[in-house]
């Protein structure tokens, strides 16, 4: 291990209005290493990362870089100090080029901007991390692991000395977060410091040198990756064992609720159909651009099929728009939870009823106490974790947002749940208690759709399986029928069974 740490964080405490998000954590960055930072959502990462990038001032502790104490009071301070960070979601200028993007803040010149530097620099930085786009690039047309090139271009032209990756392979396809983890093993050669954050133990296993796990605030371990196996990790991170057995229950599946038939759109799917029960769990499987939130999107209206027909209770169905299907009985949790399924500026009781609030309407005027009544039951129910019920939306975790979205939709009482990546980005014990809830819904007799690209999880919660690849159906196993089994599933949805079938 190297000697000098490039960054030391000693003591760090902070607190806001009703929580403690840090006590006490103390850790250290080595040049050349990678170090993990895991935990549950709510453990204190979001909190680490923003008082290392001068967001928040810690009330308590010392930071410092080198042999030099650091009191960052803004971003600016962060940058100059030679610490970078690229987030899940890049915050960069779409209508600026990759250039403008790189430099902005810090132009070649100053005053009297030097173009041509600008951009032969930006294309030197980005033949050093092998990028194939050109500096005149708009950033609006680069994919998402470009622009997380673009970010580490950024970063490299501060010469930083550290650089966070918080879940930077969130929203990318396998091929690019191999091409990620190439750039990071770049880095590290060069010996740039890295903290890494991620759900993801095989991606902690793959990139990472060190570990450091929060829980509730606290450091509550530390040490060399190749020395810890991943139960240990996650005994660490919830604070008891979690069993990885996906909560299964044994319930007789009812009558059908749901029929899709020939279910087409010109662009996005083609002849889907299947048929849904009462009390089952029906998963939808299929890589990335397969077309299965498409086929969600346009059940509950947010999309019109061109041909197709969709039977409700025995009784012809047609979405116009979201409000049709609310008023039906369908719900809908969308994978982007941030922009399609909750509004974070509002606070948790506005999240919750605002599908249900013709249910708080008394005489006329929106009742306060009925909504807070409402917000009460299902937070409980679901374990939001909470100041109190008026607490803004974004300012809770990853996983207790996707608890207010799921609640929000209960609020409506319906009849069919579609639950698209209900644990995508959110921790290991967050997931356990998604994981049991799901399964609580099934058993209180409503009928669900999980859509989800974690096998497991998709394998462990269903009856049935559809598998989806290029926008069509190729196969439909059923839970210890032919089929069922994960090299079947993976192989049906990277295209090696092309038979379309009906469920």
């Amino acid at each position: 291990m190297p000697s000098d740490p490039v960054l030391t964080l000693a003591g760090i405490s902070k607190s806001f209005p009703g929580v403690r998000a840090l006590s006490d954590v103390g850790f250290s960055l080595y040049p050349g290493q990678v170090t993990a930072l895991i935990g549950e959502n709510g453990a204190g990462k979001s909190t680490i990362v923003k008082t290392l990038t001068g967001i928040y001032l810690p009330d308590e502790g010392s930071l410092t870089v080198g042999q030099e104490a650091k009191h960052f009071s803004s971003p600016r301070d962060a940058w100059a100090a030679g610490i970078a960070a690229i987030h899940q979601e890049t915050v960069m200028f779409d209508e600026l080029t990759v250039a403008e993007n790189i430099f902005t803040g810090h132009m070649p010149g100053g005053t009297l901007i030097d173009w041509a530097e600008a951009r032969r620099r930006t294309a030197a930085l980005l033949k050093r991390i092998d990028a194939d786009f050109k500096p005149e690039t708009k950033l609006k047309r680069l994919s998402v692991a470009q622009q997380h090139m673009v970010e580490i271009a950024r970063a490299l032209s501060h010469e930083a000395k550290v650089i966070i990756m918080d879940e930077p392979t969130a929203a990318l396809s396998s091929h690019e977060i191999q091409e990620l983890f190439r750039i990071v093993d770049q880095l590290k050669a060069e010996g740039h410091a890295i903290l890494f954050i991620s759900h993801k133990f095989d991606e902690i296993f793959r990139v990472s040198d060190r570990w450091v796990c929060l829980r509730d605030g606290e450091k509550v371990g530390e040490g060399l990756t190749r020395d810890v196996r991943e139960p240990d990790l996650v005994r660490l991170m919830v604070g008891r064992p979690v069993d990885q057995i996906f909560p299964k229950r044994a319930l007789t599946i009812g009558e059908t609720v749901l029929e899709v038939e020939g279910l087409s759109n010109a662009t996005e799917f083609e002849d889907i159909g299947f048929t849904l029960r009462r009390r089952e769990i029906l998963g939808f499987y299929g890589l990335v651009g397969a077309g299965r939130s498409e086929v969600m999107q346009c059940l509950f209206g947010m999309s019109r099929p061109t041909r197709g027909r969709v039977t409700l209770e025995g009784r012809p169905f047609v979405a116009k728009a979201p409000a049709d299907a609310i008023a039906a009985g369908i719900a809908y949790v969308p994978e982007d939870r941030q922009h399609q399924g909750a509004v974070l500026p509002l606070g948790i009781r506005e999240n919750t009823t605002l599908a249900s609030l013709g249910a708080h309407v008394r005489y006329g005027f929106l009742s306060r106490n009925s909504e807070r009544a409402a917000t009460r039951m299902l937070g409980t129910r679901l374990a939001v974790k909470a100041a109190h019920w008026e607490q803004r939306l974004g300012e809770l975790s990853g996983g207790n947002q996707q608890k207010v979205v799921i609640a929000k939709w209960l609020a409506t009482k319906p009849k069919v749940v579609i639950l698209d990546e209900p644990t995508k980005g959110i921790d290991v014990g967050s997931k356990a208690a998604v994981h049991d809830f799901i399964g609580e819904l099934a058993e209180d007799g409503l009928a669900v759709i999980l859509v989800s690209s974690e096998l497991p999880e998709v394998m462990g919660l269903a009856d049935r399986i559809i598998v989806m690849h290029e926008g069509q159906m190729v196969t439909a196993v059923t839970r210890g029928g032919p089929g069922w089994s994960a090299e079947a599933i993976v192989a049906a949805a990277t295209g090696a069974d092309h038979q379309a079938v009906a469920a």
